[in-house]
């Protein structure tokens, strides 16, 4: 585990949970994609950058889920490295209390201010085209979450943060966190038609061709839509739903999948809403969700 490997003449990336890159710039300057999810990831980044004698120039995080941006606290404090993340998540990785917050939809109890979920705050500016690093280019991949991107390297190699779920994971969990379920489903549409010579999810083995893996992220979220829609075949909660869900994959409850399966259904409800699939009637003070 987190093994350097190198995936072109100036691309590289770090076998991990959730996998991180390396955009060498020159000879000793880098720029790491991603960070890890806490402070023993940054250590074994650190170790990794001094092993080969390279220097870290920047942090670039894709977004502010706590598994991608957790070692940036002890990256900054150590080499100091400015971080950069894309709009709003820029924020939220410098105010990290806001993903539990966002997740629960109040105030988070202890049981879900955990590195999983809560980054330590780091300096993270907002990354633009104008503070990009030259050799990479930015491609907006809203959907998981908030602002989402990924990268391309001048080598062809493209960085697809959470945009996809490896198959193995899809097949364990099923239900995969999502933010918005049309942009995701746009997200998915766009890297099919993307060009390169290897793409590398942070949640996936890296693929010369990512169309298969896009299309099975893809046929899940269409069976959860159908799921949901005959659980709403008789007007439910999304409590009710939600609980029907997780009976349905046999999944395992606790707070950390309470609330990551629990937004993402109700991204689900918002979605089906939108596309008028749904109705919903507020009867005896609660919301009940029915098919259209």
């Amino acid at each position: 585990m987190y093994e350097l490997i190198q995936a072109a003449e100036h691309t590289y990336y770090i076998q991990c949970p959730a996998k991180m890159g390396i955009w060498k710039l020159n000879g000793t300057d880098a720029v790491l994609i991603d960070s890890g999810n806490d402070k023993d990831a940054g250590r074994k980044v650190q170790k990794i950058f001094d092993a080969q004698g390279w220097r870290l120039t920047a942090i670039l995080n894709t977004h502010a889920n706590a598994d991608h941006n957790g070692g940036n606290a002890i990256l900054q404090q150590r080499l100091g490295a400015p971080a950069f993340a894309p709009g709003i998540d820029a924020a939220i990785t410098s105010h990290p209390i806001l993903e539990p917050t966002f997740l629960y939809g109040g105030f988070p109890c202890k049981a879900l201010r955990n590195k999983f979920l809560l980054a330590q705050p780091s300096d993270c500016q907002p990354l633009t085209v104008e503070n990009l690093p030259q050799g990479l280019t930015m491609l907006p991949l809203p959907g998981h979450f908030f602002d989402m991107c990924g990268f391309q390297t001048a080598d062809g190699v493209w960085f697809l943060a959470d945009c996809l779920s490896g198959a193995n994971i899809v097949e364990k969990y099923h239900v995969n966190f999502i933010y918005d379920v049309s942009a995701y489903l746009d997200t998915l549409d766009k890297v099919c038609s993307l060009e390169g010579r290897l793409f590398i999810p942070a949640h996936a083995e890296p693929a010369e061709d990512i169309r298969p893996l896009a299309q099975l992220n893809r046929a899940k979220v269409l069976e959860i839509c159908e799921l949901v829609l005959r659980f709403c075949e008789t007007p439910a909660s999304p409590e009710e739903v939600l609980q029907k869900i997780f009976w349905h994959y046999q999944l395992s409850m606790d707070f950390n999948q309470y609330v990551l399966v629990g937004s993402t259904i109700r991204s689900y409800l918002s979605y089906l809403l939108d596309q008028d699939a749904l109705t919903v009637d507020f009867t005896d003070c609660k919301p009940l969700f029915h098919r259209s």
